[in-house]
């Protein structure tokens, strides 16, 4: 299990951090974008991205079909996964239900998770602010949140960044003595 989660806010150098790791590695690096060209703003968003990437680096742009996009990454490479949140608006955008969300996730994520070469998944965490007004927004945060839960699930580590910097995020049983004083 080698796959590192990086959580956190809008903006917060997620990207740029998982860039920094996947510019570290010695080996081949392939970054999987689930971003979709909308409209001009996004198309910027993506042409900026695309300049900070190393040019050696395979680019494989897939917005809804990642366990096959991971599947298709020869096993020597790393794998940078960018974005779990743009990847949840793609599917619902096209229709699917929350539940077949996460059992896309599911198989992504032990996908990822079953690979010898690492890969560093980008998400944002966005159930932390006020609860959404209309049920599209609500049903895209719960389904975004579970996403995130089964990926940190079979995740090695999970970062959370913020601000440009990170913290380490531990697992429930990995505090439980802390907690109760054991």
């Amino acid at each position: 299990m080698s796959m590192t989660v990086l959580i956190g806010g809008a903006r917060s150098g997620k990207s740029a951090l998982a860039a920094a790791f996947a510019g570290k590695w010695g080996g081949p690096v392939t970054f999987i974008a689930t971003a979709e060209a909308r409209d001009e703003e996004m198309r910027a968003r993506i042409a900026q991205h695309r300049e900070t990437r190393d040019p050696a680096w395979t680019t494989l742009e897939e917005p809804c079909e990642i366990t096959q996009a991971i599947s298709s990454v020869p096993a020597e490479s790393l794998i940078v996964l960018d974005c779990l949140t743009l990847w949840a608006s793609n599917l619902l955008d096209r229709g699917l239900e929350a539940p077949d969300g996460e059992r896309r996730a599911r198989e992504a994520s032990s996908t990822l998770a079953r690979r010898h070469a690492p890969a560093i998944v980008v998400t944002n965490e966005v159930g932390s602010g006020i609860v959404p007004a209309n049920p599209a927004a609500r049903t895209f945060r719960d389904l975004l949140g579970s996403i995130n839960s089964i990926f940190a699930n079979d995740a090695r580590r999970v970062l959370f960044v913020t601000a440009g910097r990170v913290l380490s995020m531990k697992r429930p049983e990995e505090v439980f003595d802390d907690v109760l004083d054991r």
